[in-house]
């Protein structure tokens, strides 16, 4: 097994998973890890809790590939954490640039994804459409309000990650629908807020367990129709990451500005539009388009490397 290229695609999970209109799970699906990091997450079930206070814990490493876990999720962990400060910075200077290159990286993902269906015939394409249509209505809702009570940010945490592990559908997008997405990837990760990050630690924790069961089963049994579905999210998905946008802001019943208990504007959604001209902006724009096109190639072809 080779740990540096697990821990690689960890990272390159985690750093997707701050992004919101990127998933984690898409990464995964791209570098050939998907399937394993599913059964994987899968295994932790009453054999795994018998093997435990058994004391049989060589027993309990091999039954949930406990190698492969650690190597990919520490990657994914400390690429969220490192990476929060960057990318809150890089998205206030440069906001245009980085969401082009995560255009472009998720444009070429539907191809690879795509890809991978063995037979195209009505049901897989009529589920591909479901599933575009399913992710486009989402990159369409209104954020909800910040709350940061106890249960909400548990409800978070299980939301989010089922969504992480989904190709094409972002959890951090989902976090700012629900409203916690600067509370919870940006301010609690950056000031290490526990009492923010334990609740939505464990929500994550259970809903990963409990979701990876039923993706482990439909994945067997539906295989096309699944990244069929799969697909569609990640086309969808692409409206979110268009760089060309204005974001519109939360108003009240008088039409005054909403504002988070941080004074903040809340985003409602966002104002899509066509560039005029071809400036030196769009230019560079379209140039980190083409590198994160660039990126998933070479995602792809660390794919072919054993997991």
């Amino acid at each position: 097994m080779n740990y540096i290229s697990l821990f690689i695609k960890g990272l390159a999970m985690g750093a997707a998973n701050v992004i919101p209109g990127v998933s984690g799970g898409t990464i995964a699906l791209i570098t050939g890890i998907f399937e394993k990091l599913i059964h994987s997450i899968k295994s932790f079930d009453a054999t795994a809790l018998k093997l435990l206070f058994s004391g049989k814990i060589k027993e309990l490493a091999a039954h949930i590939n406990l190698g492969f876990l650690l190597a990919v999720l520490s990657g994914v962990a400390i690429s969220i954490v490192s990476l929060a400060k960057l990318f809150d910075y890089l998205f206030t200077a440069y906001p245009v640039y980085i969401w082009s290159f995560f255009f472009g990286l998720i444009l070429a993902s539907i191809y690879f994804v795509g890809k991978t269906i063995n037979r195209w015939n009505f049901s897989v394409i009529f589920i591909f459409l479901i599933g575009t249509a399913i992710a486009v209505s989402i990159s369409i809702m209104t954020p909800a309000s910040e709350n940061a009570s106890f249960v909400y940010l548990i409800l978070c945490g299980v939301v989010a990650a089922c969504s992480m592990i989904l190709p094409g559908l972002s959890g951090s997008f989902v976090l700012i629908l629900l409203g916690n997405y600067q509370l919870v990837m940006i301010d609690a990760v950056n000031n290490r807020d526990l009492m923010i990050l334990l609740p939505v630690v464990v929500g994550a924790g259970g809903g990963l367990i409990l979701f990876s069961h039923f993706l482990s089963w439909i994945f067997k049994k539906y295989h096309d129709q699944t990244i069929a579905i799969l697909t569609g999210f990640i086309l969808g998905s692409l409206g979110i990451l268009w760089p060309w946008k204005n974001e519109v802001y939360k108003l009240d019943a008088n039409g005054d500005l909403l504002l988070k208990s941080s004074g903040e504007k809340i985003v409602a959604g966002y104002d899509w539009f066509v560039p005029s001209q071809l400036n030196n902006e769009v230019v560079v724009a379209l140039l980190f388009m083409g590198l994160g096109i660039v990126s998933i190639i070479v995602l792809e072809k660390l794919a072919k490397q054993k997991a």
